[in-house]
């Protein structure tokens, strides 16, 4: 079982523009440093009426043999875990008729690769703000990532581990 580490980051908000703005930077630091394909994120608004919702997402379809270009990552399978609620309000589980078996199979392994007290607190964070910004990526990209979330009235960084092989197996069983 070949597990990868990855760290996961939220960044709570005050406004949804200031965490699009940062999904906007960490976007362009992974294509200036030709690493696109190396991060997922996820950007999350609460609505007037108190749902959450996803807005945007970057997910990285070659990180799991492409099983997942769809557009589940660990972001989003972390959003889901954080907010379950927030797929079925993004719509992500209409995607497909395996849609939600595949989000539900990534959002388990996001689950899985943290501790029980992490995700309760980075919940708790999000929970604070009016949006948040999730990204999972490689760990040398941590301090440049942390960075370009500037607008974030706070940053939580988190290790998440993955068995990358897994999600793909799990996935592929979801589509069939």
């Amino acid at each position: 079982m070949a597990v990868d580490t990855f760290l996961a980051y939220v960044g709570v908000y005050n406004s949804a523009a200031d965490a699009d703005a940062d999904y906007q930077a960490v976007k362009d630091l992974h294509t200036k440093e030709h690493l696109i394909d190396a991060y997922d994120a996820a950007v999350v608004e609460r609505r007037a009426d108190g749902k959450v919702k996803i807005t945007k997402k970057h997910e990285t379809p070659t990180r799991v043999g492409g099983v997942l270009g769809g557009g589940v990552g660990l972001a989003t399978g972390l959003v889901v875990v954080l907010f379950p609620f927030a797929a079925i309000g993004g719509g992500l589980l209409a995607v497909t008729t395996g849609g939600g078996a595949i989000l539900g199979a990534v959002a388990g392994h996001a689950a899985a690769g943290m501790s029980r007290k992490d995700l309760k607190e980075l919940g708790e964070h999000l929970d604070a703000g009016q949006a948040g910004l999730v990204v999972v990526a490689v760990s040398d990209m941590g301090a440049k990532i942390e960075r370009e979330m500037k607008r974030a009235r706070k940053v939580e960084a988190r290790e998440l581990k993955a068995d990358t092989a897994s999600i793909e197996a799990d996935a592929k069983s979801a589509e069939g």
